[in-house]
């Protein structure tokens, strides 16, 4: 089923480019009010609310409900937003008891996919597929694709992970070509108490996942996509020497890190690397995806001056330049009028442009312009993804939920008592054969 368009016609032409389902092509000829955000809305939703639950909290939040204003303004709706980090068991409960949101971020193409045969969430068929996905970088449309092809999920926030964070004043070095001179430039900048990573795991139910992001980086540079892509499918154990490799070198990491193993499980991740704008620094360097600089300037309280990125090292020059991404996919559970608009408002640049120009967002559509990114960090990371080479998604995300969940407690555990490696393989392995129907 599609929905009548009733912009007129220059809102059309700009909704078209903008991934908005086919607009003026409805039955009414597309006659009908002005407005400039392009909601998609075919009928009065004046008065409606669409319930939507997304992992956003704090300066995310806000920036969302920025970027909603100006639909709720013009169609007169609303939206009623519920934030939680414990996003896939809301929404799993939500599913049992049939108590659903009518929009929600989703925890990845896993879980969508399994969510979408269960019959909880909705096609979105009012979508223009061939516009977003020209829209969106390589491979974003095909993740929110179920297996009948239907689009079930799209990507409005996206992210760059796999990128090296550090204290301009602290690093000064250029930034390392390989994982060897990473490691060799720490050595010798490193002094007294200062360590060379800060790392934290704590993120409530999902604690663990900024250790996942870890081993995606290295599999994907230290034995290849094609390796990468066995292994998030199922194919490849995880006893096995390739992604055995990945959690010793990570351990390595784990072993120079600021506070030990208590710091790192217990430390949020979001203020985790705080010790990298203070004096003396207690490390020189953090992980992260893109987004990270939002909490550098709110949780640190540290200016944009202060920090810079490198992109993450290569491992195995056969595999040089691999980009890992990720992005907040949306997914739809009650197909409403209202909800449909939403979700169509949302897909346009104008709207991504808010959270762009706000901070601490990288736009899933190529439509906004990288002058609209507020900081050097955020443009750069926007150029990474768009120009990336050989680009996977995050593997956590599309695996299936039992071994994602499984992923990320692993990881706890390895942080934890690195020495029972072998344990956890095996476990992450069981976790497996059943998680795929093996």
């Amino acid at each position: 089923m599609s929905i009548q368009r009733s912009r007129a016609a220059g809102v059309c032409a700009a909704a078209a480019a903008l991934v908005l389902a086919a607009c003026g092509g409805g039955d009414d000829g597309g006659e009908g009010g002005g407005g400039g955000t392009g909601t998609g809305a075919s009928e009065d939703i004046s008065g409606e609310t669409v319930s939507f639950i997304g992992s956003w909290s704090g300066d995310e939040q806000d920036s969302f409900l920025a970027m909603v204003a100006p639909w709720e303004e013009e169609t007169g709706a609303k939206v009623e937003y519920t934030g939680t980090r414990d996003l896939s068991q809301q929404l799993t409960t939500g599913i049992a008891s049939g108590n659903l949101p009518d929009v929600a971020g989703l925890p990845g193409p896993g879980p969508m996919q399994e969510w979408y045969d269960q019959g909880a969430l909705q096609p979105l068929d009012f979508v223009d597929v061939d516009s977003y996905e020209q829209a969106t970088p390589s491979g974003f449309a095909d993740l929110g694709r179920a297996e009948d092809d239907a689009l079930v999920g799209v990507f409005t926030k996206a992210a760059v992970k796999g990128l090296i964070f550090y204290n301009t004043g602290v690093w000064t070095a250029e930034p390392p070509a390989t994982w060897d001179d990473l490691t060799s430039e720490a050595g010798s900048t490193a002094s007294g108490e200062t360590k060379t990573w800060c790392i934290g795991l704590e993120s409530g139910a999902t604690s663990g996942w900024p250790g996942t992001d870890w081993i995606e980086d290295i599999v994907l540079r230290q034995a290849g996509p094609d390796v990468y892509d066995q292994w998030v499918s199922g194919e490849l154990k995880w006893s096995s020497d390739e992604i055995r490799s990945a959690f010793e070198t990570f351990g390595g990491a784990l072993e120079s890190s600021y506070g030990g193993s208590d710091y790192i499980v217990n430390t949020a991740f979001g203020s985790s690397a705080n010790p990298i704008f203070e004096d003396p620094p207690g490390c020189l360097l953090h992980h992260q995806a893109s987004f990270i600089t939002d909490f550098f300037v709110n949780e640190a309280g540290a200016t944009a001056d202060q920090f810079d990125f490198f992109p993450f090292p290569d491992i195995d020059p056969e595999f040089s330049g691999g980009v890992v991404g990720g992005g907040d996919l949306i997914g739809m559970f009650n197909d409403t009028p209202a909800a449909r608009s939403l979700v169509q408002y949302l897909l346009t640049p104008e709207a991504q442009q808010i959270w762009v120009e706000r901070g601490g967002f990288i736009s899933a559509n190529s439509g906004v312009a990288l002058d609209a990114y507020p900081d050097e960090t955020s443009r750069r990371s926007a150029e990474i993804l768009q120009n990336a080479e050989t680009f996977r998604f995050d593997g956590s995300d599309n695996m299936p939920a039992a071994m994602t969940d499984a992923f990320n407690r692993a990881m706890v555990t390895f942080a934890q008592n690195p020495g029972d490696l072998d344990s956890i393989l095996s476990q992450l392995d069981e976790t497996q054969a059943d998680a795929y129907g093996e």
